[in-house]
C-alpha cells in the first residue's frame, strides 16, 4: 500500500471534490462526525490553528483528518501539542490499513506544519476498544484520566516527540 498524507491546501480541485465524497459508517459518525462537519471546521474560519490533511492512495483521497493548535486547541489539551480530530477513513477503504497509515504519517506532517509542537494528543471514546488498541500499538499513551465528553466518557491519549 502506497499512501501519502497531504495538506488539504495542496490538493487539486478534483481531489478536494473527492474528499467531500468521503463517507464513514453511520455508527462511526458519533465519534468522528462527518466529512461535511470536518470541512466546515477547516474552511469556515481559516486560520493558523486548524489544518486539514487527506490520505491519498493512488492519488485518490481515502481518509481525512484535522489537526488543531491554539487558538482553537481544546481545553483538555497541552498547549505545546497539536490535537487530532475527525479522523475518517472512507467506509469503502476501511480494513486496508489506511487509518494506521494516517497515524504513522501524522507526526511528520504535524511537525512540518508546526515545528514548535512537542507532541500530539487525541480524545477517544472510552468504550472504543479498537481505536484505543490501534493508538496504543502505534505508541500513543493513555493519560489514565477519563472525562465526560459529548457522548460519554473519553480518554485522552498522547504521542510525545
Amino acid at each position: 500500500m502506497t499512501a501519502q498524507l497531504v495538506p488539504y491546501e495542496d490538493l487539486t480541485a478534483l481531489q478536494r471534490t473527492q474528499v467531500e465524497a468521503i463517507e464513514i459508517h453511520p455508527e462511526q459518525i458519533k465519534f468522528a462526525g462527518d466529512i461535511h462537519g470536518a470541512l466546515h471546521t477547516l474552511l469556515s474560519k481559516p486560520g493558523p490553528g486548524v489544518k486539514g490533511f487527506a490520505l491519498l492512495a493512488g492519488g485518490v483521497p481515502v481518509a481525512f483528518l484535522l489537526l488543531k493548535r491554539p487558538p482553537v486547541l481544546p481545553a483538555w489539551a497541552n498547549e505545546h501539542s497539536a490535537t487530532l480530530h475527525a479522523l475518517q477513513v472512507d467506509y469503502r477503504a476501511q480494513g486496508k490499513g489506511y487509518g494506521k497509515a494516517c497515524l504513522q504519517a501524522l507526526p511528520a506532517v504535524a511537525r512540518a506544519a508546526w515545528p514548535q509542537i512537542r507532541g500530539l494528543e487525541l480524545s477517544v471514546d472510552a468504550d472504543n476498544d479498537s481505536a484505543i488498541g490501534l493508538y496504543t500499538r502505534l505508541g500513543w499513551v493513555d493519560s489514565g484520566e477519563a472525562y465526560k465528553g459529548r457522548i460519554g466518557y473519553e480518554r485522552r491519549m498522547g504521542l510525545v516527540f
